[in-house]
């Protein structure tokens, strides 16, 4: 193990990318201090077809960054996890990627490239489990014509610290839809960013989140439309119950002059369950040119809606089953999207209990 050095400009907290983020709470990762492991915990869990290979490799970039703790990882992690799709390849079943190991006493640094090559057509699930402290560089590249959709689970324990940022790099015609579920850890921040080069490419942000007492989610959004005739769509909902609980959403889509033609919305619902818990929500667009199809976003914060309660209610359901159900219904829009039903069902038996334990402590 080692303790990380490198010198970086550490985050203060006022600065406006850090300012919801409890610093203190990182365990180091932040601010150079954490003591790093050589761990590669990222492994494959179903056997690879045809046309799909991964191997550890020294491969650079594709994209800069302004993150801190992004830096500290390429400084320190030299191998990168590179799971890679062979041109005009189909994969049927989903390709499954898990956590192996994971500690607390030392933190990860983990790089990781998924890229699929000119036509092919793939679903990628990583499962990040374990309690761990993790931090992660995953970068993501669509050829021209390639369709990734992108399924990651944090279902971490209960002292977990995970932050991380997911880049995808999208070009001509190519179809990316991404659906990140956060449901375990004490912290997680993930950075869900999406870079259009070429024009015809589209990309579906879709995402749900569940923080319980103590917890603290943050999701950072951001699209950048440099090109002419691309179109993204966000969609996340969460649910907060407890003391304490703390989710923060922030939606950044840039429309740069020469992105003619784009099409893009944002939208965040935040379904607030009990006294104690806050949720955040930032939705920004800024456009820098007026020949575009569309853009817009919005952003709700509320509790229950009394009308549905009475509704179940009113029909011999229970008080805990009618908010159950309701709950359910909220979610299901995106983790119907999965498309595993064995992952939908398993998400949802984890909410159920969440949801449970919070009634417990109301």
């Amino acid at each position: 193990m080692s303790l990380l050095t490198t010198n970086y400009l550490t985050p203060s907290g006022r600065e406006e990318a850090w300012r919801f983020t409890p610093l203190k709470r990182l365990r180091g990762l932040h601010d150079g201090t954490a003591v790093v492991a050589e761990r590669t915990s990222l492994l494959t869990k179903s056997t690879l077809p045809a046309g799909v290979s991964f191997t550890r490799e020294n491969l650079a970039p594709l994209a800069t960054s302004d993150d801190v703790i992004i830096e500290r990882i390429r400084g320190a992690a030299t191998l990168v996890a590179h799971l890679a799709i062979s041109a005009n390849t189909e994969v049927a079943e989903p390709i499954f990627l898990g956590r192996s190991v994971g500690a607390l006493d030392s933190a990860e640094f983990s790089r990781v490239r998924i890229s699929l090559g000119a036509h092919a057509v793939a679903t990628v699930i990583i499962e990040n489990t374990t309690d761990t402290v993790l931090a992660e560089d995953l970068e993501i590249s669509l050829a021209p014509g390639a369709n990734l959709k992108f399924v990651t689970l944090q279902e971490f324990a209960a002292k977990s610290v995970y932050t991380a940022r997911h880049h995808a790099v999208i070009d001509k015609d190519a179809t990316f839809k991404s659906i990140t579920v956060t449901i375990g850890g004490d912290l997680v921040r993930i950075s869900p960013t999406v870079e259009f080069i070429a024009p015809g490419a589209s990309a579906d942000l879709l995402g749900v989140y569940f923080a319980t007492a103590g917890q603290f989610f943050e999701h950072r959004i951001h699209i950048d439309h440099a090109v002419p005739h691309a179109k993204s769509n966000v969609n996340y909902k969460g649910a907060l119950a407890g003391q304490d609980a703390h989710t923060v959403w922030i939606g950044d889509v840039l429309i740069r002059a020469a992105a003619e033609g784009t099409d893009t919305y944002e939208l965040n619902r935040n379904l607030l369950l009990s006294d104690g818990a806050r949720a955040d929500s930032v939705p920004n667009l800024e456009i820098e040119t007026g020949e575009i199809i569309g853009a817009g976003h919005a952003s709700t914060t509320g509790r229950f809606d009394d009308e549905q309660l009475f509704y179940l209610m009113s029909r011999g359901i229970q008080m805990h089953d009618a908010r159950r159900l309701v709950v359910r219904g909220f979610f299901n829009e995106i983790v119907s999207e999965i498309g595993d039903q064995v992952i939908q069902d398993r998400i949802m038996d984890r909410i159920d209990d969440e949801l449970e334990k919070a009634a417990q402590n109301v």
